[in-house]
């Protein structure tokens, strides 16, 4: 079976408009948010309805061309680089809410639909969808099943996984499954949650089925500076300690608050040398009994300078500034790589400290901006990607920084996935025989390895956090060798 056969039947699909193959066409799907990595696709396909997708699937299984599923591209792990001369299935067009319940607190949608779009069709019933990634904008639902995406808020409510109740998915086979329902109680194996996190290994999500919360009565939301980054780490774990359950704990260190103001005016201290932000929420007997308490830890941790967000504007400004960071770090250096390692609670002051040191050993500059709450660290390591050695660099930074997540019993990412950066890490973290096991459940549902193949697990070779060199991908092509 040659490509020219291949594309003839994608053709009796799509219509020439959906189906992508020329350098201009397919280049703006070559790389992810890790632009380090890029991979140039024999086509892409844009998909409207789950028929589509379904025949695709099936037609790439019949003739072994490996294939990713891909929504906005926001992965900052490299997990939606697509395969070498193999397909890409944009779903962005797949972005209808198919079903919604106010009264069950249910809502069903396309894999391509926003995140922050489930929010803004359920607020007129007070509800909302709690996963709350930065990227929420713009970031679509598929791909935050993919990696199970969490955001400032997961301390408290959880990441994607608490909140699917079930999914209808094409296999890598083109078998159709249905795993899970619109109940918050299921029976047998959680097949819903093995899915949710497979970074598209198992195939590709078609319908969703979402858990929608009651929205907070109300919200108090502080932020504390402080005169170190260890004492804002430790404050995290005072306050954890003292028996609050905070809505969403986030520390933003000195470059990152000067990122945030100068780009959106979050009008953050400007002699501090960490903030922590804080949110109380919920009935409003609750948050009122719970603000003293919060003061008093706050007080206790070190904090020099306590501000409360007194109206809704105020709220909305220092979240503004907090999820606006990373692209804001943009204004201090051409190029960054954001990490994604997780510490315990207990040891964050001492992460915090230790990543300061190695910023200065390797003589690069580190921004943090993290989920606090359960230690989730995203230090932007920054550097020239236009100077020799510069990228290579900071990936060595990098690797240290995932070491030490690994010594202090966390584990190298809470949210952002493997994908192709972290891969040679895997078996730092579980081990070879877990690793195997791991292969050998992949290998059950895609024996040929088509769906987003290379991602996640190690290979033979596979290059650790580096992009230098032959793509690692690249002989990993199936069309071009028909």
């Amino acid at each position: 079976m040659s490509a020219d056969q291949f594309f003839a039947e994608l053709r009796r699909i799509y219509p020439a408009k959906r189906l992508l193959t020329n350098a201009a066409e397919v280049a703006p799907y070559e790389s992810d948010g890790l632009t380090a990595f890029r991979a140039k696709p024999a086509g892409v396909v844009l998909p409207e309805t789950q028929q589509e997708v379904i025949d695709t699937v099936k037609l790439c299984h019949r003739y072994n061309v490996p294939f990713m599923a891909r929504g906005s591209g926001t992965s900052l792990s490299g997990g939606s680089v697509p395969i070498e001369d193999g397909l890409v299935l944009a779903l962005n067009r797949m972005n209808k809410l198919l079903r919604y319940d106010a009264k069950q607190r249910i809502a069903v949608v396309e894999p391509g639909i926003i995140n922050l779009r489930v929010s803004q069709r359920a607020v007129t019933d007070k509800l909302y969808y709690a996963p709350d990634p930065s990227s929420g904008p713009v970031c679509t639902i598929g791909g935050n099943v993919a990696f199970n995406s969490g955001g400032a808020h997961c301390l408290k409510y959880g990441m994607t996984s608490n909140h699917v109740l079930g999914i209808k998915a094409v296999l890598p086979d083109g078998e159709v499954c249905e795993f899970g329902g619109d109940s918050l109680e299921g029976s047998g194996p959680d097949l819903t949650g093995m899915f949710i996190g497979c970074e598209g290994l198992f195939g590709v999500a078609l319908e969703i089925t979402l858990r929608l919360l009651p929205k907070p009565e109300v919200y108090h939301t502080v932020q504390a500076a402080y005169d170190s980054l260890e004492k804002a780490g430790n404050a995290v774990a005072m306050v954890v300690a003292s028996g609050l359950l905070p809505g969403a704990m986030e520390i933003m260190d000195r470059l990152s608050m000067d990122a945030a103001n100068v780009a959106v005016a979050a009008g953050y201290p400007t002699d501090a040398k960490a903030m922590l932000i804080v949110e109380l929420e919920g009935p409003a007997e609750e948050v009122e009994a719970e603000k003293p308490r919060l003061d008093k830890v706050i007080a206790e941790s070190g904090a020099y300078l306590t501000q409360v967000a007194q109206t809704d504007a105020d709220r909305l400004r220092i979240w503004t500034g907090r999820k606006s960071a990373f692209s804001a770090v943009g204004r201090l250096s051409p190029d960054f790589i954001v990490q994604d390692g997780v510490v315990p609670r207990s040891k964050l002051g001492y992460a915090l400290a230790e990543i300061e040191r190695l910023s200065a050993e390797f003589g690069v500059r580190v921004a943090n901006v993290f989920h606090a709450g359960d230690g989730n660290l995203h230090p932007l390591i920054m550097f020239d990607g236009r100077k020799e050695g510069a990228l290579h660099h900071a990936e060595e930074l990098a690797g240290e920084i995932l070491r030490l997540c690994i010594r202090l019993g966390g584990s190298i990412t809470g949210e952002h996935g493997v994908g192709l950066e972290k891969r040679a890490y895997i078996t730092d973290q579980f081990g070879e025989k877990d690793v195997e096991f791991m292969r050998r459940i992949r290998r059950a549902i895609d024996p040929g390895e088509l769906a987003n193949r290379g991602k996640m697990l190690p290979e033979k070779g596979a290059p650790a956090l580096t992009a230098s060199g032959p793509h690692p991908l690249e002989t990993k092509g199936i069309i071009s060798r028909m």
